[in-house]
């Protein structure tokens, strides 16, 4: 298996249990698969494209009854994934920090 397709089956679970209880467990299980994809096992592009992926199985193959509260959840769950990148980006412009002193 490879390291995409891992990462779409992380992905998937998590996203699967965040959705029905909107669960701070599901969502820290979301900042984590960020976290180890901004340590190195993949990237920005990587995450965009499994939650997209992930999003659009869940609409096509079980259709909510209200499709923007889905995709509403859908963005707290990615915003919470992509949080660990957010970070990294904002330390690395921000002029007080070390990391952007370089």
């Amino acid at each position: 298996m490879s390291d995409l397709e891992d990462l779409a089956r992380n992905y998937r679970t998590a996203f699967l249990r965040y959705l029905p209880h909107r669960s701070e467990a599901a969502m820290t299980a979301g900042y984590e698969l960020g976290r180890r994809a901004a340590s190195g096992d993949a990237g920005l592009l990587d995450l965009v494209q499994v939650h997209h992926q992930i999003l659009t199985e869940v609409l096509v193959w079980e259709p909510p009854p209200d499709t923007r509260e889905v995709t509403a959840a859908a963005c707290d769950f990615l915003s919470e994934v992509l949080s660990t990148f957010d970070m990294a980006h904002r330390a690395l412009h921000d002029p007080a920090s070390p990391e952007s002193r370089g």
